[in-house]
């Protein structure tokens, strides 16, 4: 299961160089600045996580945020957190519900709020998809030692803020995504 995006990322970049040879693709690589090759990796990296763990909201991630907050949250709270439009969250519910790994009640506290809540399937359900992800991310960052993982999580959090700032200059200040 984890290495079906090397395939399909390969499949893209075959299609694209209109030529199959492992060659040809390590020669093309070579011939790139530090910056594409750099740039080039976020993006495969970014589609290797997207086909082997999914998107940053997808059922398995709420389910796995509602048992790290004790089983229980308000669907304000979920759409405050999860990048995903309130449409796209609601859809992602109601499939959770018809699985019967959640449910939705009223707050007793602002009945125009709803609350949450993982059923015992639900709560099942998240503590696999979280045992699945620390096993993907144990697996994932093996080649790295302790102080590599330290040192490459520092780089990338610098890198982060950087394009932060460079989306904010570019938006006037609002951000694109969460």
């Amino acid at each position: 299961m984890f290495f079906r995006a090397n395939e399909a990322w390969k499949r893209e970049e075959d299609d694209v160089c209109n030529d199959s040879s492992r060659g040809h693709l390590l020669e093309r690589e070579a011939s790139k600045t530090v910056e594409q090759r750099i740039l080039s990796d976020f993006g495969y990296f970014g589609h290797f996580l997207h086909v082997n763990v999914g998107g940053r909201a997808g059922k398995q991630h709420i389910l796995v945020k509602l048992y790290r907050a004790g089983g229980t949250i308000s669907q304000r709270y979920l759409q405050e957190t999860v990048p995903i439009s309130s449409a796209s969250l609601s859809e992602v519910l109601s499939k959770l519900e018809g699985q019967g790994l959640v449910t939705r009640t009223r707050s007793d506290q602002d009945r125009r709020q709803l609350n949450v809540t993982l059923t015992p399937e639900g709560e099942q359900a998240a503590v696999e998809c979280a045992k699945r992800n620390e096993e993907f991310e144990s697996r994932m960052l093996s080649v790295l030692d302790e102080g590599e993982r330290r040192d490459l999580a520092h780089t990338l959090d610098r890198l982060v803020d950087h394009w932060v700032h460079i989306e904010q200059e570019e938006t006037g200040g609002k951000r694109c995504r969460n």
